[in-house]
């Protein structure tokens, strides 16, 4: 049975939190979406990121989103519990575009993430 569009609106809201720390280039709002022990698997530049989340965090800190930043969330997969949202990122620093994956838990009524998994478009490498 499918959820409630009020549920998927409930996951998106959530999934904004990351969007707005990357626009912003303030990690406030993300911390408020992942959890203590969430993870972090990417490669960034080719080399790979992964690990706790709190590298995510000084990236977002110290780059900010940019001029021309723009995001994109959707709902992937969503059960009781359990979410898959796919943020599709353009111009994170005026220069990366991203394809990430949240994977989100509902805990004590409220949707966070464990952990994101993320590409890096190969067009926006720096070499």
């Amino acid at each position: 049975m499918r959820a409630p569009l009020k549920e998927y609106e409930a996951v998106q809201e959530a999934a904004m939190k990351f969007v707005k720390s990357v626009a912003e280039g303030n990690s406030k709002y993300a911390r408020e979406l992942f959890i203590d022990e969430a993870v972090l698997f990417g490669y960034l530049d080719n080399k790979l990121e992964h690990g706790s989340i709190e590298q995510f965090y000084h990236n977002v800190d110290t780059v900010p989103g940019g001029d021309h930043f723009k995001a994109r969330v959707d709902v992937i997969a969503l059960e009781e519990t359990l979410a898959v949202v796919r943020v599709l990122e353009e111009g994170w620093g005026n220069r990366i575009d991203f394809t990430d994956y949240l994977l989100l838990l509902k805990m004590n009524d409220e949707w966070k993430c464990v952990a994101k998994a993320y590409n890096q478009n190969s067009n926006t490498i720096q070499r």
